[in-house]
């Protein structure tokens, strides 16, 4: 196992008052199951359907759309395609509409049982990610936080960043993040879209700091928004590539794979 130099440097302020809790390199061949639970939402598909495609290479992860790839959830989601990784899933009995993150779709029902699971779900921290996104018509790529959801009101999302390919330029691109309300009645919806000056198909820090009633946004540790709120209960990390399939952006029009690079992930809590 080898382990990188250098690899990440969280800003003075967040070593100061924080300690590092939760960590990933990606230094070995295979993921690390007691960090990531290797399906997305399975419990509205089946852990066959919602697997991640990937490889870790050179100290990265690669997740991966492949041209072959099937829809992960045809039922409920039509034809989007994902490779998803998270630290945590909860959801109710076969058949039940209990279940975390089925707002994409009023008819989601259990299709698979889920034992619940809890690898990493924090209330509050600093959450950092160094990672490329990927220029092209469809897919999307994000690391997102949503409440672990045992309670129905434990349903908000803090979005840490999300990239659209088709917003991807050689010297700027619209980046997403801030916090979505769902089912939770104490936040308000707070998410945004803007224009930053970068190359995001090359490396960037994206970073949360999370705190009681305050929610701070980074890029390449500089602060670019503060929110004056914040869900009060677990979260789990969410991790992953996507792709959209419409009629404005077709699946053939890029060349496939469509790789999501992550060089590492950090989760840190209050000292």
């Amino acid at each position: 196992m080898r382990k990188k130099k250098n690899s990440f440097s969280a800003n003075k302020v967040i070593n100061e008052k924080y300690r590092l809790v939760f960590e990933d390199h990606f230094t070995d061949h295979n993921l690390n199951v007691q960090n990531w639970f290797p399906f997305y939402l399975p419990h509205w598909s089946s852990r066959k359907k919602a697997a991640p495609n990937y490889f870790i290479k050179d100290s990265n992860l690669a997740l991966q759309i492949t041209k072959d790839q099937q829809p992960w959830c045809p039922e409920f989601n039509g034809e989007v395609k994902c490779s998803s990784i998270q630290t945590g899933v909860y959801a109710g009995p076969l058949g039940s509409g209990i279940g975390q993150h089925g707002f994409f779709n009023p008819n989601c029902v259990v299709t698979e049982e889920q034992e619940p699971v809890q690898l990493y779900t924090p209330q509050y921290g600093y959450v950092e990610i160094r990672a490329k996104a990927i220029q092209s018509s469809n897919n999307v790529v994000s690391l997102w936080m949503i409440g672990y959801e045992d309670e129905p009101e434990r349903s908000a999302e803090i979005c840490v960043f999300e990239v659209k390919g088709w917003n991807v330029f050689a010297d700027k691109a619209m980046i997403g993040y801030g916090i979505h309300q769902f089912n939770d009645p104490k936040l308000k919806e707070a998410f945004f879209e803007e224009e930053f000056r970068l190359d995001a198909t090359t490396f960037h820090i994206y970073a949360v700091e999370w705190e009681k009633g305050r929610t701070r946004f980074y890029i390449d540790h500089q602060l670019i928004r503060e929110l004056k709120q914040a869900p009060d209960y677990p979260m789990q990390l969410m991790l992953g590539v996507y792709e959209v399939p419409t009629e404005l952006h077709t699946a053939n029009e890029d060349a496939y794979p469509k790789t999501f690079l992550v060089d590492y992930v950090l989760g840190y809590m209050k000292e």
